[in-house]
């Protein structure tokens, strides 16, 4: 008992020692190393529980989920009270209720400078702030501020938060280094995947939820969406392990981001007409949605279109992701090629990319089943189906361990009525989808 008690006065005595020092001495409190699904489900909400149940699980209510903006009709920019957005972040960034008003960022640079030194001195720069490749030195113009897991506002001071200027200016930085063509998308993806959360919690820290924030969360949503689709095309040849872990985290972060834009639509709502993007951003759920009925924590689909409002529904980017909804469900594949292919933007598109194959085996499998076997399919005409290059098909017939050969005139077929068909247990690889605009096929 003793000894325990002796535990506990040290450790008492080493956080007054460190209260109110600025950042936060400690490494590990801003580890860039990805924490566990586990640590993210945590309820540690900081209005103390008030926020409904299905709010707290991700899911979307016809009350407002932004912490600080509940009681809030229409919407006029910064509100007062409990900071954050999303589960993940406004359970990282936890109120002072001693704080009168919502606190407000004095940092100039993209990283604090208390951060920079700390950072340098222990040699934990990324590859992308690193001054002339020296791991132990770095620029306010290369830094930027770490995600940190858990962080109080009594406990931090103005210069360590960035204000919303400052903020919008880190995440253009971050968004830039999505084009860049000399380093692996996975290592971009990696850095810019936990500062964009250290954006979102500078933002939830100071109550960001006006017009500006849902700028920001388009763009943050952009990234995870796109990186939905590279994750899983560009893990070819790599650690297959890893590159799952990679592309389930970002569902789960992305789903995340999504929630808090729509809730951000809602609280500045406009009378009789949307926000410039947002159609296009509420139909990317239902296209997320078609391997499943629900993104990771989110409400089911038909539960979730019944709160998307009549705007949305009747809008031509909503009427798409509805059509290949139901082309998918009914295993129309013709339809559901067609459709993509003629009105899917490039964001659509990375959102429907995993389900593509998906369809291709289902198209597969039903030529397979209803063919006739003395007039075996054209490999030529079914990768015109299917929208694939032709030299493509004769490996994805054999992912989905279905033979091909040539006939008489030397055109390579599937035999049709073959048994062994198979779903591939390892997924599918890389394969180009034609037929299509540039901008969408790439």
């Amino acid at each position: 008992m003793d000894r325990r008690r002796g535990q506990q006065q040290n450790h008492h005595h080493q956080n007054r020692r460190h209260r109110g020092s600025g950042w936060n001495p400690s490494p590990a409190s801003y580890s860039n190393s990805r924490p566990t699904s586990a640590s993210w489900d945590r309820d540690d909400d900081p209005s103390g529980g008030r926020v409904p149940a299905t709010a707290r699980r991700g899911g979307f209510t016809n009350r407002y989920v932004v912490p600080g903006v509940r009681s809030v009709v229409g919407g006029h920019g910064r509100r007062g009270g409990d900071e954050g957005y999303d589960d993940d972040e406004q359970g990282k960034a936890r109120a002072n209720p001693d704080r009168e008003s919502p606190l407000v960022g004095t940092c100039p640079h993209m990283c604090p400078a208390a951060e920079i030194e700390q950072r340098e001195r222990l040699r934990d720069l990324a590859s992308f702030e690193r001054l002339h490749g020296n791991p132990a030195k770095t620029s306010p113009e290369l830094a930027v501020k770490k995600f940190c897991r858990t962080i109080s506002t009594k406990d931090v001071r103005p210069s360590d938060i960035r204000p919303i200027a400052v903020l919008e200016r880190t995440l253009d930085y971050l968004m830039g280094l999505m084009d860049m063509s000399d380093k692996p998308f996975e290592i971009v993806h990696d850095f810019v995947f936990d500062r964009s959360r250290s954006v979102r919690q500078d933002m939830s820290m100071q109550n960001v939820v006006d017009r500006k924030a849902i700028q920001m969360y388009e763009k943050m949503a952009k990234f995870h969406v796109i990186s939905h689709h590279k994750l899983r095309v560009s893990g070819q040849g790599s650690d297959e392990v890893i590159v799952s872990s990679w592309h389930h985290l970002n569902m789960e972060q992305m789903a995340k981001v999504l929630t808090s834009l729509y809730n951000l639509y809602d609280v500045n709502q406009l009378p009789n007409s949307l926000h410039e993007n947002e159609a296009e951003y509420r139909s990317l759920y239902v296209l997320l949605c078609l391997g499943s009925d629900s993104l990771p924590e989110g409400e089911t689909l038909p539960l979730w279109l019944r709160r998307v409002p009549s705007l949305v529904i009747k809008s031509k980017e909503m009427s798409f992701a509805r059509k290949v909804l139901r082309s998918v469900r009914v295993g129309n594949y013709k339809r559901f090629f067609d459709t993509v292919a003629a009105e899917a933007s490039y964001l659509q598109y990375c959102a429907i990319g995993p389900s593509i194959d998906k369809v291709r085996a289902l198209a597969l499998s039903c030529i397979n089943t209803g063919g006739y076997k003395l007039h075996p399919y054209p490999i030529s005409h079914l990768s015109t189906l299917l929208r694939m290059k032709e030299s493509e098909m004769e490996a994805f017939c054999e992912a989905c361990n279905l033979a091909t050969s040539f006939d008489e005139h030397g055109n390579m077929v599937l035999t049709t009525k073959q048994t062994g068909f198979t779903y591939p247990k390892r997924g599918f690889e890389k394969y180009s989808f034609t037929g299509t605009d540039e901008n969408i096929g790439r």
